[in-house]
């Protein structure tokens, strides 16, 4: 009786259907548009299956007898997908044939359509099985007002989305699903791609770029999960949204294909206002992923380029400090060794070489410099003129920081002595001292790390007071070199603001 109950409630209006459509498909044949037919066509086979469906409901024993999962497919499935092929192709026949078809006939068409829909709300109510609100008497008037509401807020949004064409896969076991979605797509100016199963919409991506999916849950071979896992777990394809489209009412499956990471969902038959406005909705946050992206691997090329720039001016140490929030970089060190080199004849080089190549030639010489001071381990503090001023054991400390000084001197002299590319030939003259310095950061425009101190002024007079070609050191320096110290020749000269001091030049 539960079966024959239900089966007497949805037989009419499939009947009546049938019967419609039979009606137009024939006046339409004998008269035209011709163009229709084929829609008629789809229209009377979904018909028919429909009716067809509806007979073996009604072979199905009761539930209670253990049949009860063939009745809830044919309901809940089944049934769904000949009233989806019915209400999609008569819609658009309206919209198609509006002017060709006569007046008569286009009533027809809407029955048809009014019929499927009461059909598919008596399903629903045969599913749910709940009593009518207690508050429905009261729900039209609360209904027009969110009614008036919600059209003004259309009103203003409809301006304000920009709709714009993508490229959709549409994944669907039914081929009339799949031709209405795919018509509905082209119209709205999307680029369409179909295939009938999970199974062949993954070689279709193997192969093309999609901007959207749209997959049924329920197909043969791989179901709509499946497929979105599939998608989710390929990087290539996991920022591709998909839309999940199904006729199951059951809110576990519109929850597990949320969480399975599906974009939205929708369910048959598709309402065609819905449907475009969801499909534009996911297209355009789409778009804004694909920008928010771009944007932000060009903040993180600035972002690097800045701190290569960063790098190029500043300590590596210095710029952690910066990162880590330290604003005044001040420190007080022990003992370092400074070494000044001077080109001693650059300004008669300077006065005979034409302006470009002569700072070619200092950019060459102070990279070559820049290099040596890497693979000495010795800090560039900055160059003067033609002076070019490092440190040793300035931010990584070290014992033998004068040894590394005197070596790094050295390579420099060495470098200076090999180089006669244009025929003139430079020299440098080198001073080194060691001591205690401040050292710190300064200055917001072109600013600098650099070291101050006793220290400094009296490196600086060991290079001034030397000799082309040789390297002076003084006495803290000689002291630090300890054990095994260089052969060198002990003076001791009048330097100017320290006085009588002892120096060494290195052999």
């Amino acid at each position: 009786m539960y079966i024959a109950r239900i089966a007497q409630n949805i037989v009419d209006p499939a009947q009546a259907i049938l019967g419609y459509q039979e009606l137009i498909t024939e006046e339409v044949r004998e008269a035209g548009p011709s163009d229709a037919l084929p829609d008629l066509e789809r229209i009377l086979s979904a018909a028919r299956e429909l009716n067809t469906l509806i007979k073996r409901l009604l072979d199905i024993e009761t539930p209670e007898s253990g049949n009860a999962p063939s009745f809830d497919r044919l309901l809940r499935h089944d049934l769904r997908t000949p009233l989806n092929a019915i209400l999609g192709y008569s819609e658009m026949l309206i919209e198609d044939f509006a002017d060709t078809l006569p007046a008569r006939l286009l009533e027809d068409v809407s029955k048809v359509i009014r019929e499927s829909r009461n059909l598919l709300a008596q399903i629903d109510e045969t599913l749910d099985g709940s009593p009518p609100d207690a508050d429905q008497e009261f729900q039209p008037k609360f209904d027009g007002t969110i009614a008036a509401d919600l059209a003004r807020t259309m009103a203003t949004r409809s301006s304000a989305v920009t709709e714009r064409a993508g490229r959709i896969l549409i994944v669907d076991d039914t081929a009339s699903n799949r031709d209405l979605l795919s018509r509905r797509l082209r119209r709205d100016g999307h680029t369409v791609v179909a295939a009938s199963s999970g199974e062949e919409a993954i070689r279709i991506f193997d192969q093309q770029e999609f901007d959207l999916v749209l997959a049924d849950v329920l197909m043969p071979d791989m179901n709509g999960i499946e497929l979105l896992g599939q998608l989710k777990s390929d990087r290539h394809s996991r920022e591709i949204p998909v839309v999940m489209i199904s006729g199951l009412k059951d809110d576990d499956a519109v929850a597990r294909c949320i969480e399975a990471g599906a974009e939205d969902y929708l369910r048959k038959p598709i309402n065609p206002v819905l449907f475009k406005a969801r499909i534009t909705a996911c297209l355009e946050r789409r778009r804004w992923r694909t920008r928010e992206k771009q944007y932000l691997a060009q903040i993180e090329f600035e972002k690097e380029r800045a701190n290569a720039l960063l790098h190029a001016i500043l300590p590596k140490q210095v710029v952690k400090r910066l990162a880590d929030g330290e604003e005044v970089i001040a420190d007080r060190i022990d003992m370092v060794t400074i070494i000044f080199a001077d080109i001693v004849n650059f300004t008669e080089f300077a006065a005979r070489t034409p302006a470009a190549a002569l700072v070619r030639r200092l950019g060459d010489l102070f990279s070559r410099f820049d290099e040596l001071a890497d693979q000495y381990g010795i800090e560039k503090i900055k160059t003067i003129g033609d002076a070019y001023m490092a440190a040793s054991g300035l931010l990584d400390p070290r014992v033998d920081h004068a040894v590394a000084g005197v070596a790094f001197a050295k390579a420099l002299l060495a470098e200076m002595s090999g180089r006669v590319d244009d025929g003139s030939a430079l020299t440098l003259r080198i001073g080194i001292h060691s001591g205690p310095v401040i050292a710190g950061l300064i200055g917001r425009k072109r600013f600098v790390y650099d070291v101050w101190g006793h220290t400094v002024n009296v490196a600086s007079r060991m290079e001034s007071c030397g000799a082309p070609g040789q390297i002076q050191i003084s006495q803290a320096t000689f002291d630090a070199i300890g054990e095994g110290r260089m052969p060198a020749r002990r003076e001791i000269i009048n330097i100017r603001g320290i006085g009588r001091c002892t120096t060494y030049l290195l052999e």
